[in-house]
Protein backbone atom coordinates (compact mmCIF):
# COMPACT_ATOMS: atom_id res chain seq x y z
CA UNK A 1 0.00 0.00 0.00
CA UNK A 2 1.84 3.27 -1.16
CA UNK A 3 -0.03 6.32 -0.14
CA UNK A 4 1.37 10.18 -0.67
CA UNK A 5 0.53 13.40 0.46
CA UNK A 6 1.35 16.29 -2.09
CA UNK A 7 0.35 19.81 -2.90
CA UNK A 8 -1.69 18.88 -5.61
CA UNK A 9 -1.02 17.24 -9.48
CA UNK A 10 -2.69 20.46 -11.66
CA UNK A 11 -1.70 23.50 -10.68
CA UNK A 12 -0.84 24.79 -7.45
CA UNK A 13 -2.86 24.77 -3.87
CA UNK A 14 -2.43 28.28 -3.08
CA UNK A 15 -5.83 29.09 -5.23
CA UNK A 16 -8.86 27.43 -6.62
CA UNK A 17 -9.14 23.34 -6.66
CA UNK A 18 -10.95 24.07 -9.76
CA UNK A 19 -8.09 22.81 -11.94
CA UNK A 20 -7.30 19.62 -9.88
CA UNK A 21 -10.92 19.07 -9.62
CA UNK A 22 -11.04 19.27 -13.61
CA UNK A 23 -8.34 16.93 -13.93
CA UNK A 24 -9.37 14.55 -11.80
CA UNK A 25 -12.54 14.11 -13.93
CA UNK A 26 -10.04 13.09 -16.86
CA UNK A 27 -11.24 9.38 -16.81
CA UNK A 28 -14.99 10.28 -17.09
CA UNK A 29 -14.17 12.65 -20.23
CA UNK A 30 -12.01 9.86 -21.83
CA UNK A 31 -14.40 6.84 -21.32
CA UNK A 32 -17.50 9.05 -21.90
CA UNK A 33 -19.24 6.49 -19.92
CA UNK A 34 -23.05 6.64 -19.56
CA UNK A 35 -22.52 6.20 -15.64
CA UNK A 36 -19.74 8.53 -14.52
CA UNK A 37 -17.33 7.81 -11.51
CA UNK A 38 -18.71 10.29 -8.55
CA UNK A 39 -16.82 11.64 -6.12
CA UNK A 40 -17.58 10.10 -2.49
CA UNK A 41 -16.84 11.22 1.44
CA UNK A 42 -17.96 9.32 4.92
CA UNK A 43 -21.39 11.55 3.98
CA UNK A 44 -22.00 10.46 0.67
CA UNK A 45 -21.56 8.12 -2.82
CA UNK A 46 -22.41 10.75 -5.36
CA UNK A 47 -21.00 13.86 -5.12
CA UNK A 48 -21.02 16.11 -7.90
CA UNK A 49 -17.41 17.84 -9.22
CA UNK A 50 -18.71 21.63 -8.96
CA UNK A 51 -20.07 20.65 -5.06
CA UNK A 52 -16.43 19.08 -4.53
CA UNK A 53 -14.94 22.57 -5.95
CA UNK A 54 -17.36 24.86 -4.25
CA UNK A 55 -16.83 22.94 -0.95
CA UNK A 56 -13.14 23.23 -0.94
CA UNK A 57 -13.05 26.41 -2.33
CA UNK A 58 -15.35 28.24 0.25
CA UNK A 59 -13.34 26.51 3.31
CA UNK A 60 -10.67 28.97 3.54
CA UNK A 61 -11.51 31.36 6.01
CA UNK A 62 -8.72 33.84 7.30
CA UNK A 63 -5.67 31.80 5.17
CA UNK A 64 -3.78 34.06 3.25
CA UNK A 65 -2.93 34.19 -0.81
CA UNK A 66 0.42 32.62 0.01
CA UNK A 67 -1.21 29.63 2.23
CA UNK A 68 -1.70 26.44 0.93
CA UNK A 69 -5.99 25.60 0.77
CA UNK A 70 -5.96 22.18 0.13
CA UNK A 71 -3.73 19.39 -0.10
CA UNK A 72 -4.22 16.01 -2.04
CA UNK A 73 -3.86 12.40 -0.70
CA UNK A 74 -3.16 9.13 -2.70
CA UNK A 75 -3.85 5.58 -1.92
CA UNK A 76 -2.46 3.67 -4.17
CA UNK A 77 -2.49 -0.40 -3.04
CA UNK A 78 -0.24 -2.92 -5.35
CA UNK A 79 -1.13 -5.39 -7.86
CA UNK A 80 -1.05 -7.75 -5.32
CA UNK A 81 -3.55 -6.43 -3.23
CA UNK A 82 -5.71 -5.08 -5.57
CA UNK A 83 -6.29 -9.07 -7.13
CA UNK A 84 -6.64 -9.85 -3.48
CA UNK A 85 -9.53 -7.71 -2.76
CA UNK A 86 -11.16 -8.62 -6.62
CA UNK A 87 -11.15 -12.46 -5.89
CA UNK A 88 -12.53 -11.45 -2.09
CA UNK A 89 -15.70 -9.21 -3.27
CA UNK A 90 -15.72 -9.21 -7.16
CA UNK A 91 -15.02 -6.46 -9.70
CA UNK A 92 -18.06 -4.19 -8.48
CA UNK A 93 -17.72 -4.70 -4.77
CA UNK A 94 -13.61 -4.31 -5.09
CA UNK A 95 -14.61 -0.77 -5.81
CA UNK A 96 -17.18 -0.13 -2.93
CA UNK A 97 -14.79 -1.82 -0.35
CA UNK A 98 -11.51 0.27 -1.42
CA UNK A 99 -13.99 3.51 -0.96
CA UNK A 100 -15.00 2.36 2.11
CA UNK A 101 -11.11 1.94 3.19
CA UNK A 102 -10.38 5.43 1.41
CA UNK A 103 -12.77 6.61 4.81
CA UNK A 104 -11.23 4.75 7.25
CA UNK A 105 -7.59 6.29 5.89
CA UNK A 106 -9.15 10.02 6.23
CA UNK A 107 -10.46 9.23 9.37
CA UNK A 108 -7.03 7.80 10.74
CA UNK A 109 -5.56 11.01 9.38
CA UNK A 110 -7.91 13.45 11.34
CA UNK A 111 -7.01 11.81 14.60
CA UNK A 112 -3.10 11.76 13.38
CA UNK A 113 -3.12 15.72 13.85
CA UNK A 114 -3.98 15.58 17.82
CA UNK A 115 -6.54 17.81 18.16
CA UNK A 116 -9.14 18.42 20.45
CA UNK A 117 -11.89 19.17 18.33
CA UNK A 118 -10.61 16.89 14.73
CA UNK A 119 -11.34 13.73 15.70
CA UNK A 120 -12.50 11.73 12.78
CA UNK A 121 -13.09 12.36 9.76
CA UNK A 122 -16.17 13.31 10.45
CA UNK A 123 -14.36 16.72 11.57
CA UNK A 124 -12.43 17.25 8.16
CA UNK A 125 -13.61 17.88 4.63
CA UNK A 126 -12.35 16.14 2.23
CA UNK A 127 -13.64 14.67 -1.38
CA UNK A 128 -12.27 10.94 -2.50
CA UNK A 129 -12.24 9.76 -6.16
CA UNK A 130 -11.43 6.45 -7.67
CA UNK A 131 -9.65 6.35 -10.37
CA UNK A 132 -8.94 2.77 -12.77
CA UNK A 133 -5.69 3.46 -14.89
CA UNK A 134 -2.38 5.34 -14.86
CA UNK A 135 -1.12 6.91 -17.69
CA UNK A 136 2.56 7.33 -18.75
CA UNK A 137 3.75 11.04 -19.07
CA UNK A 138 7.09 12.53 -20.05
CA UNK A 139 9.07 11.31 -16.65
CA UNK A 140 8.23 7.73 -17.56
CA UNK A 141 11.28 5.85 -19.39
CA UNK A 142 9.71 4.28 -21.57
CA UNK A 143 8.49 7.44 -23.12
CA UNK A 144 11.87 8.97 -23.44
CA UNK A 145 12.72 6.22 -25.06
CA UNK A 146 9.63 6.42 -27.56
CA UNK A 147 8.34 3.36 -26.54
CA UNK A 148 5.24 4.44 -25.32
CA UNK A 149 3.41 7.73 -26.22
CA UNK A 150 2.36 9.88 -23.70
CA UNK A 151 -1.15 9.77 -22.20
CA UNK A 152 -1.45 5.64 -22.74
CA UNK A 153 -2.80 3.81 -20.30
CA UNK A 154 -0.39 1.60 -18.35
CA UNK A 155 -0.80 -1.87 -18.00
CA UNK A 156 -1.87 -4.37 -15.11
CA UNK A 157 -3.95 -2.98 -12.02
CA UNK A 158 -3.97 0.67 -11.59
CA UNK A 159 -7.08 1.17 -9.38
CA UNK A 160 -6.00 3.81 -6.87
CA UNK A 161 -7.71 6.70 -5.23
CA UNK A 162 -7.16 10.62 -5.49
CA UNK A 163 -8.32 12.47 -1.91
CA UNK A 164 -8.54 16.64 -1.84
CA UNK A 165 -8.59 17.65 1.69
CA UNK A 166 -9.18 21.08 2.62
CA UNK A 167 -6.27 22.95 4.81
CA UNK A 168 -8.96 23.80 7.16
CA UNK A 169 -11.36 21.74 9.48
CA UNK A 170 -15.11 20.93 8.44
CA UNK A 171 -16.26 24.20 10.85
CA UNK A 172 -13.61 26.67 8.78
CA UNK A 173 -12.20 27.41 11.93
CA UNK A 174 -9.27 25.54 12.20
CA UNK A 175 -5.83 24.76 10.30
CA UNK A 176 -4.47 21.29 9.42
CA UNK A 177 -1.33 20.86 7.51
CA UNK A 178 -0.48 17.03 6.98
CA UNK A 179 3.32 18.57 5.77
CA UNK A 180 4.34 19.85 9.14
CA UNK A 181 7.42 18.63 9.83
CA UNK A 182 7.69 19.95 13.65
CA UNK A 183 6.86 16.85 15.76
CA UNK A 184 6.79 18.73 18.72
CA UNK A 185 10.34 20.56 18.38
CA UNK A 186 8.36 23.70 17.21
CA UNK A 187 5.61 23.49 20.15
CA UNK A 188 3.83 27.09 19.04
CA UNK A 189 4.30 25.76 15.59
CA UNK A 190 2.77 22.07 16.35
CA UNK A 191 -0.53 23.28 18.20
CA UNK A 192 -1.47 25.86 15.53
CA UNK A 193 -1.37 23.50 12.91
CA UNK A 194 -1.77 20.64 14.28
CA UNK A 195 1.00 17.88 14.69
CA UNK A 196 0.83 14.78 12.10
CA UNK A 197 3.51 12.03 11.79
CA UNK A 198 3.13 10.74 8.11
CA UNK A 199 5.21 7.78 8.97
CA UNK A 200 2.87 6.94 11.88
CA UNK A 201 -0.13 7.73 9.21
CA UNK A 202 0.83 5.12 6.60
CA UNK A 203 1.61 2.48 8.83
CA UNK A 204 -1.60 3.25 10.73
CA UNK A 205 -3.11 2.95 7.52
CA UNK A 206 -1.35 -0.17 6.10
CA UNK A 207 -2.45 -2.23 9.45
CA UNK A 208 -6.10 -0.73 8.78
CA UNK A 209 -6.15 -2.19 5.25
CA UNK A 210 -4.95 -5.98 6.79
CA UNK A 211 -7.36 -5.92 9.42
CA UNK A 212 -10.62 -4.90 7.43
CA UNK A 213 -10.02 -7.54 4.71
CA UNK A 214 -7.97 -10.29 7.12
CA UNK A 215 -4.75 -9.29 4.54
CA UNK A 216 -1.91 -11.34 5.50
CA UNK A 217 0.85 -9.06 4.33
CA UNK A 218 4.43 -10.40 3.74
CA UNK A 219 7.69 -8.25 4.91
CA UNK A 220 8.35 -7.06 1.93
CA UNK A 221 5.03 -5.44 0.87
CA UNK A 222 5.14 -3.35 4.20
CA UNK A 223 5.85 0.31 4.76
CA UNK A 224 8.31 -0.63 7.11
CA UNK A 225 10.53 -2.40 4.75
CA UNK A 226 10.66 -0.02 1.58
CA UNK A 227 10.99 2.49 3.96
CA UNK A 228 13.87 1.24 5.84
CA UNK A 229 15.86 0.13 2.81
CA UNK A 230 15.05 3.90 1.10
CA UNK A 231 16.27 6.15 4.77
CA UNK A 232 17.20 2.95 6.92
CA UNK A 233 20.37 2.91 8.37
CA UNK A 234 22.92 0.21 8.45
CA UNK A 235 21.97 -1.85 11.27
CA UNK A 236 18.43 -1.01 10.50
CA UNK A 237 18.55 -2.51 7.38
CA UNK A 238 20.61 -5.37 8.62
CA UNK A 239 17.97 -6.04 11.30
CA UNK A 240 15.16 -6.13 8.10
CA UNK A 241 17.43 -8.61 6.29
CA UNK A 242 17.49 -10.73 9.47
CA UNK A 243 13.65 -10.86 9.64
CA UNK A 244 12.98 -10.80 6.39
CA UNK A 245 15.33 -14.34 6.50
CA UNK A 246 13.26 -15.24 9.79
CA UNK A 247 9.87 -14.93 7.89
CA UNK A 248 10.90 -17.07 4.84
CA UNK A 249 12.11 -20.18 7.21
CA UNK A 250 9.04 -19.53 9.24
CA UNK A 251 6.75 -20.04 5.72
CA UNK A 252 8.76 -22.84 4.79
CA UNK A 253 8.14 -24.75 8.16
CA UNK A 254 4.02 -23.68 8.03
CA UNK A 255 4.11 -25.38 4.43
CA UNK A 256 5.79 -28.07 5.50
CA UNK A 257 3.74 -28.93 7.95
CA UNK A 258 0.40 -28.18 5.88
CA UNK A 259 2.21 -30.77 3.27
CA UNK A 260 2.58 -33.42 6.32
CA UNK A 261 -0.95 -32.75 7.33
CA UNK A 262 -2.08 -33.28 3.83
CA UNK A 263 -0.35 -36.72 3.68
CA UNK A 264 -1.43 -37.62 6.55
CA UNK A 265 -5.08 -36.99 5.58
CA UNK A 266 -4.60 -38.31 2.52
CA UNK A 267 -3.03 -41.91 4.17
CA UNK A 268 -6.09 -41.91 6.69
CA UNK A 269 -8.51 -42.16 3.86
CA UNK A 270 -6.58 -44.70 1.92
CA UNK A 271 -6.88 -46.23 5.26
CA UNK A 272 -10.46 -46.49 5.71
CA UNK A 273 -11.15 -47.44 2.12
CA UNK A 274 -9.22 -50.30 2.33
CA UNK A 275 -10.57 -51.45 5.85
CA UNK A 276 -14.02 -50.98 4.69
CA UNK A 277 -13.29 -52.73 1.27
CA UNK A 278 -11.89 -55.82 3.94
CA UNK A 279 -15.20 -56.14 5.47
CA UNK A 280 -17.54 -56.26 2.36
Amino acid sequence: MHINITTSEAGNNKGSSGQLVSYLEKENRLANVMEPEYWFNQQSLEIQPYEVRRGIDKNVAKLSKEEAKFFLINISPSEHEIRFLKAQFGKEGARQQFKDYANQVMDEYAKNFKKEFVRGNQDILYYGKLEHHRYYNHKDEEVKQGLVKRGKPKPGEQMHIQVIVSRKDITDSIRLSPLNNSRGRNVAHSLKVGQFNRVAFKQTAEKQFDKAFDYDRELWETFRFANTLKHGTYEQKLELKTDEKKEQELKKQQKQELLQQGKQEQEKQQSHKQSHGFRM
